[in-house]
């Protein structure tokens, strides 16, 4: 199939171009490189052995969209551009509304105008709100913040889209916490700023970018009183966006959604002593105050997606930090190093 990757720059979409390759997929790329970096591009082409369609413009832009609707001829889609840090979008509400609602708007119009049918949806455990201990995908949905409300959103959204038009298919996947880097070190997370999320930082950490981890409450009701994530290896979230993407092509249901996920939680502390397995040494930490709005426990229930893509993780906690230190150590000013 010809496949249009939105975001396919980013951490967990240049990951999945990869694997769409290497199933004899062909795929084309758009970002606006807001928070992806142009040289992994190259990198990607390497790791592949083939040249890669790249188009660097905003999706918001339904012109330019269309345009390459129009031009290409695809047959399906997968979703990944978007806004997506939690604390930014307190800080900027309406920036993430405009941005991840209008992408959405903008790419389902140019795919309905184009007759393609089957899109993959990056969605997120945060639809869950506070209810996120061994989630199910028929628990209500709710947000705590305007990033999980635009994926709440763009999640009823696209159900609107499909009751209307019964040809669709569309995958909503709602994963975890993804981490780990391909295992040739060549691409991974190069977050921009301050990381976000637990591992890079800690990978920042450990290669001397910053003096030490901040451990947010260690008096949580868990196994050693840090919060508890379920962690999905990139490379496993990647085949589980390939397998989705092929259920599309079989499955009668317009809307089928799926949580990606190992089921399993591992805590701050857990992590933290992993990575130091991968690093060969102890890494500094301090525990501080917990941030308002964390949940004690987060981890999925994957069992549907099991079932019904023949889908697992894989990759273990210790092959995620390995990984993980693996690019961070080869790069350690990420792709501008």
């Amino acid at each position: 199939m010809k496949i249009l990757v939105s975001g396919g720059a980013g951490y967990i979409g240049s990951h999945t171009v990869i694997q769409l390759v290497a199933a004899g997929h062909d795929v084309v790329i758009v970002d606006n490189f807001s928070n992806a970096n142009p040289t992994v591009l190259g990198r990607m082409e390497s790791l592949t052995g083939t040249a890669l369609a790249a188009h660097s413009f905003d999706l918001c832009d339904y012109d330019k969209t269309e345009h390459l609707f129009a031009s290409e001829g695809f047959d399906a889609v997968i979703h990944f551009a978007g806004y997506k840090a939690v604390g930014e979008s307190v800080e900027k509400p309406l920036d993430y509304y405009e941005n991840n609602l209008g992408s959405t708007f903008s790419l389902v119009r140019a795919m309905q105008k184009h007759d393609v049918d089957k899109l993959v949806f990056s969605s997120s455990a945060t639809v869950y709100g506070t209810d996120q201990a061994g989630a199910t995908e028929d628990r209500r949905t709710f947000a705590t913040n305007p990033y999980g409300w635009t994926k709440v959103m763009q999640e009823q959204i696209l159900r609107d889209i499909a009751a209307a038009s019964p040809e669709s298919r569309f995958a909503l996947l709602r994963y975890f916490n993804p981490v780990g880097a391909h295992e040739s070190g060549t691409i991974g997370e190069d977050p921009s700023g301050t990381p976000n999320n637990l591992m890079p930082y800690i990978a920042q950490v450990a290669v001397g970018k910053r003096d030490k981890l901040r451990i947010f409450g260690d008096d949580y009701d868990t196994v050693d009183g840090t919060g508890v994530r379920d962690y999905i290896h990139v490379e496993d979230l990647a085949a589980g966006h390939v397998a989705a993407l092929e259920a599309l092509t079989t499955t009668t249901e317009p809307v089928n959604v799926w949580n990606l996920g190992s089921g399993r939680g591992t805590s701050v502390l857990e992590l933290l002593h992993a990575f130091e397995r991968a690093v060969g040494r102890e890494l500094p930490y301090e525990v501080v105050a917990r941030r308002p709005g964390d949940v004690a426990e987060s981890y999925a229930d994957p069992s549907k997606a099991n079932a019904e893509l023949g889908w697992s993780t894989q990759k273990t906690v210790d092959d995620m930090c390995a990984d993980a230190w693996r690019w961070q150590s080869q790069n350690p000013q990420g792709f501008s190093g």
